[in-house]
């Protein structure tokens, strides 16, 4: 089966190996609160709001900011996007096919949790909880298609 939109399958491992870096560091983040001033620099940040009483406030401005967290984010959406968005060593039909249910599958679970979370989690923890969306269709996608992949391997044998 064509598909034009698959990267080549020597990416997958690039993938894996990017997300696996983000995970780490995002879950390390996630479960220390760390703050560093390891890799403080200055950005263009499009809006800030952080200094209420100073001029920093505003639109385009450029603050000091730790870049950790926002490279952690990237490095997982990147790696992501290797592992889901890279060929199999045999792509067929098959895998087409596994490759379009992990994505309604995932598409619907993810938006079923963010429905739960609209109508049962409140303050902050939204906050929490939507910056967690920004990376769930990926996992759960990657989730669900080696899943069903090992599945129907073992059903082989």
């Amino acid at each position: 089966m064509k598909t034009t939109y698959l990267l080549p399958h020597k990416y997958n491992t690039l993938g894996w190996i990017i997300l696996g870096i983000g995970l780490t560091a995002g879950i390390f983040i996630l479960l220390t609160d760390y703050e560093s001033n390891f890799l403080t620099t200055k950005v263009l940040a499009a809006y800030n709001d952080e200094a209420i009483f100073t001029s920093s406030k505003g639109f385009f401005k450029i603050i000091e900011n730790s870049i950790i967290d926002e490279l952690t984010a990237i490095a997982i959406i990147i790696g992501g996007f290797l592992v889901v968005f890279s060929r199999e060593k045999i792509e067929d039909e098959f895998i087409s096919k596994l490759r379009s249910d992990s994505l309604i599958w995932a598409i619907v679970v993810n938006y079923g949790i963010l429905v739960l979370a609209i109508l049962f989690v409140f303050g902050l923890s939204f906050f929490d909880i939507l910056v967690f969306n920004m990376f769930t269709p990926l996992l759960f996608f990657i989730f669900r298609f080696n899943f069903l992949k090992h599945k129907s391997r073992s059903h082989e044998e």
